[in-house]
C-alpha cells in the first residue's frame, strides 16, 4: 500500500553512493539516480523510496528536515550515501 502524501517534503538532493551512484532531486521530487528518473514510493511524510538503475534509494527525512539517504544495489550490496 503507498501513502498518498505530498512530494513537498523531499528536500532538495544531491548526493552520491558507493559503487558512483548519483541521486538528485529537487525540493518536491522527482528523484533522479544516475540521471534517469527513478519511481518514488512514499511511506509517509518522513519516508521514501526511489527505485531505479538496479538500485533503491532510501530516504529518511529527520525531525530537523535534514535527509539521511542509503542504497541498497544488487546482491545485496548496500551504504550510506553523501
Amino acid at each position: 500500500m503507498t501513502a498518498t502524501v505530498s512530494l513537498a517534503a523531499i528536500p532538495q538532493l544531491n548526493v552520491t553512493c558507493p559503487g558512483k551512484i548519483h541521486v538528485h532531486a529537487d525540493k518536491g521530487g522527482p528523484v533522479y539516480i544516475n540521471g534517469k528518473k527513478a519511481s518514488l514510493k512514499v511511506f509517509n511524510k518522513n519516508y521514501y523510496e526511489a527505485k531505479g538503475s538496479g538500485v533503491t534509494i532510501s530516504i529518511a527525512i529527520n525531525p530537523d528536515g535534514t535527509p539521511n539517504v542509503s542504497y541498497t544495489g544488487p546482491g545485496r550490496k548496500n551504504g550510506v550515501c553523501s
